[in-house]
């Protein structure tokens, strides 16, 4: 199930049936817990933690996953499990601030432009180019075909579409490499 698929079920109100596709994330959030020297039952609170802060900002109306939902539950639970050992206390882990949170979700956004920027710089000058004129010039497929000398529009299209596909592949491959 994808994590669009997650969060449908969430808008929907399905949170049990979102909850139970999100436990499969479980046993990777317990592996970093325990190479950072915390137990199991360390790893369940503070995946635990990371859910109730993961529904609570779902419950906003604001909020958007920008990420997957295992890249977010990571990094809420780096910081929880960080928080849990700097206080070297069991304080109410709810305490966490929407700030703090957002701090999280800035690191993130940031990690993953700099993928998308990496992902870019790797795809050719070609492909740049005709994405430079699409997304950054606004221009109709009809003067890229012209200017980079395609066939036809339609040629141009096709190639933007390859171009992206690819640009995507590079990204998700990256994302793939941070996540493990």
């Amino acid at each position: 199930m994808s994590d669009q698929d997650i969060l449908e079920l969430f808008k929907k109100g399905q949170r049990d049936k979102a909850f139970k596709k999100l436990y499969r994330l479980y046993p990777r959030i317990e592996k970093l817990i325990l190479s950072k020297g915390g137990s199991q039952a360390d790893a369940n609170d503070v995946f635990q933690e990371a859910l109730i802060i993961l529904n609570r900002n779902l419950e906003t109306s604001d909020f958007q996953l920008t990420s997957s939902f295992y890249t977010y539950l990571y990094a809420v639970s780096q910081f929880v499990w960080s928080d849990l050992q700097k206080s070297h206390s069991r304080k109410n882990l709810q305490e966490l601030n929407a700030q703090e949170i957002e701090m999280f979700q800035a690191v993130i956004e940031e990690k993953k432009y700099q993928l998308a920027e990496h992902a870019f710089s790797k795809i050719g000058k070609r492909c740049q180019q005709l994405l430079q004129l699409f997304y950054h010039k606004s221009m109709s497929f009809k003067d890229i075909a012209e200017v980079m000398q395609f066939k036809s529009s339609k040629v141009a299209k096709n190639q933007k579409y390859k171009c992206l596909q690819k640009a995507k592949d590079i990204y998700q491959t990256q994302l793939k490499s941070v996540q493990s």
